[in-house]
């Protein structure tokens, strides 16, 4: 079973070609095709990414949900393995989600931890190990079958933000969702520019709006007034 992994990007040029290339270090030969969804990014990611290896797509427009969505209708692949930009994913990946699948686990997440040794954010990665959904997100990664993509209809565009909940929650009403009990490695850089606290409260914020159902564009527009941002 091949998997394409897609790639949503914008002025991610710093990070990308290292994924790219970790990507295909650890896939054996013909098992993966990796799709960068780039946002017209000015700092040069889809280059550094086709310099890097990865096949470079233009998103007709700008959000992950839109990107993500683009990069499905262009892959190959039974199996779609969506991954930010700034993961750092298990090296055994191609392996297990394949086997994962194969075990009838239609759709899956990897726990996961910071590059970073603050004790806080040990509390937060200890939190990966348990099914909530508010222990979830696109940092994880998400690997999904083609065919129970489509029967959900890829991801909600209405969501320029929680896109990911939002698409887990619909897959757990209709598929078994695997936790594979492996990290990938995640980007502290949010928690370095703000601190564990604000971070807490913004994330917290964030849910509570999803549950009660807010428009997204105001959720978005709350959450990014909460935090800075490099």
């Amino acid at each position: 079973m091949m998997l394409s992994v897609i790639i949503p990007t914008y002025n991610e040029a710093a990070s990308i070609g290292s994924l790219v290339r970790q990507l295909q270090q650890h896939a054996p030969a013909h098992t993966i095709e990796v799709l960068v969804v780039d946002a017209n990014s000015p700092d040069g990611t889809a280059a550094a990414a086709q310099q890097a290896g990865a096949t470079v797509l233009r998103s007709p427009s700008p959000g992950r949900a839109t990107q993500m969505n683009y990069g499905a209708q262009h892959a190959s692949g039974q199996i779609l393995y969506f991954v930010h930009a700034d993961v750092g994913i298990h090296p055994d990946y191609v392996r297990t989600i394949q086997e994962a699948v194969a075990s009838g686990y239609e759709a899956g997440c990897y726990r996961f931890r910071f590059n970073s040794r603050h004790p806080l954010l040990r509390l937060n990665s200890y939190g990966t190990r348990f099914r909530g959904i508010m222990s979830r997100g696109g940092d994880q990664t998400l690997f999904v079958t083609r065919q129970l993509f489509e029967r959900l209809g890829g991801f909600d565009e209405h969501y320029c933000i929680m896109e990911d909940f939002d698409i887990i929650q619909r897959i757990r009403r209709q598929a078994r969702f695997l936790i594979v009990p492996q990290d990938v490695v995640v980007s502290a850089r949010k928690y370095e520019t703000n601190s564990w606290l604000r971070v807490q409260l913004a994330n917290l914020t964030a849910f509570s709006l999803f549950f009660l159902k807010v428009a997204p564009s105001r959720i978005a527009r709350t959450y990014k007034a909460m935090l800075n941002y490099r």
